[in-house]
């Protein structure tokens, strides 16, 4: 009866200890101050770095930033002196190679960046070293990163274990297409951090794509991910907050299962070399305040417009705040959002939105057959078969290598010589569920 009583008592505690627990999480609060695309000019081929070599260039928008106990954004990019470009080009009219110097790295150290993303199609413009180099000077300021395979950011804030993981569809970094090894991922991160931040870096680019298409997305091309399934999946394995960025303009938001995402935060500081004509030009300073738990408590938009070799400032317009409000609504008809017309961004009862985390007919293997060998493809196979600890296959996806690893791993007698489609053709018919 003792030991009994003991037991009782002890479990009693563990019950009020973790009540207590979740109240205390319930009652914190953590500010993050979010933007978009940021590239303070370029040395490369030539010269285009503003007059006082941007030393004002985030001035007008620094007390947000420095405000907030997190402040995010995407680096357009690299952080070098020297060194050659990665980026090949057939036209160099129409290419572009940004490098900024290292001694940039203090402009956004003093303008109260504590995170950058480095997952994006310019994070390698000067290959593998220039973004290595673009590490190195971020860890030197004090800023933390995350962007190539295998890296995110790990920091604590205030007894709050913080983790960002940044994602894109461009080689070497980690992979967005790669939908379920992003959700394992998430899914540890989550068990091991109070507060998970995902950053992505997909969608089609330009001002015919302002809206969210709930597809897989394509440009030029190239495949840009689902991004509506890629946020609520990430959302659904644990994390709290989802920044997206990449389509050169502002797109809508929601707030899901209590988390706030945002499609697309534009081009917030990109005016020595990216376009800003128009709706380009216009972007948010999205400031969310979540709980201990990452729920979603409130916000706020602060609407800035890029001046032509200033850099970012305030709009008097409201125009990103209009922009989103309007875009949210056709988006989600009810986004989960209320937009003030001062900028406030609360929490609002919404109907539960339709599940789109689960493969589909169109990109699940042994369905309908492949798509055409289409990209998507070869990371949905890659994530089915490597092991749920490895990063990747080791080698390049859709190369012969890569395609002898797949059989391998599936146990089968090799056909890459099949070429391409019938090879395809063939792995799908070997993942098809057998029931």
């Amino acid at each position: 009866m003792a030991t009994s009583r003991v037991l009782l008592a002890f479990g009693t505690m563990l019950l009020l200890s973790a009540a207590q627990g979740a109240e205390q999480a319930a009652q914190q609060r953590i500010s993050i101050a979010a933007v978009g695309d940021m590239m303070l000019g370029t040395d490369y081929p030539q010269n285009r770095l503003s007059a006082d070599d941007g030393v004002s260039f985030l001035a007008a928008v620094t007390p947000w930033l420095s405000a907030a106990d997190i402040a995010f954004g995407n680096l357009e990019g690299v952080l070098a002196d020297d060194g050659e470009p990665g980026k090949k080009c057939s036209n160099p009219a129409a290419c572009y190679r940004f490098r900024m110097p290292t001694r940039y790295a203090a402009h956004f150290k003093r303008a109260g960046f504590d995170v950058l993303s480095l997952a994006n199609n310019h994070a390698r413009d000067f290959g593998e070293e220039g973004r290595s180099t673009t590490m190195q000077v971020l860890a030197d300021a004090g800023i933390h990163y995350s962007g190539r395979v295998g890296n995110f950011a790990s920091f604590e804030h205030e007894g709050l274990q913080i983790a960002v993981l940044a994602y894109a569809v461009t080689k070497n970094s980690n992979m967005m297409l790669d939908y379920l090894f992003a959700e394992r991922t998430v899914a540890h991160y989550a068990s091991t951090h109070d507060i998970v931040i995902v950053s992505f870096h997909g969608g089609a680019e330009g001002t015919q794509f302002t809206h969210v298409t709930f597809a897989e997305e394509e440009y030029f091309g190239e495949p840009r991910g689902d991004v509506v399934r890629f946020a609520r999946m990430v959302v659904d394995a644990g994390a709290d907050l989802v920044l997206g960025h990449g389509p050169h303009v502002v797109r809508a938001m929601e707030r899901y299962k209590e988390r706030l995402i945002a499609y697309s935060l534009g081009n917030f500081a990109t005016n020595l070399g990216i376009s800003v004509t128009g709706i380009k030009g216009v972007a948010p300073i999205l400031l969310s305040t979540l709980d201990g738990e990452g729920r979603f408590i409130e916000g706020e938009i602060i609407s800035t417009v890029q001046l032509r070799g200033k850099g970012p400032a305030p709009d008097p317009g409201k125009r990103a705040l209009s922009l989103l409000r309007t875009l949210s609504i056709e988006d989600f008809e009810t986004p989960g959002l209320e937009f003030r017309s001062d900028g406030k961004l609360l929490p609002v009862e919404r109907p539960v939105p339709d599940v789109r985390t689960a493969f589909g007919p169109d990109d699940d293997p042994g369905e309908n057959g492949p798509q055409a060998c289409k990209e998507n493809w070869f990371w949905l196979v890659e994530s089915l078969v490597k092991h749920d600890d490895e990063i990747t296959l080791g080698a390049e996806i859709e190369t012969p290598a890569w395609q002898r690893a797949v059989e391998q791993r599936l146990g089968i007698e090799s056909r890459s010589e099949l070429g391409l489609p019938a090879w395809c053709e063939f792995i799908d018919q070997q993942l098809r569920p057998t029931d």
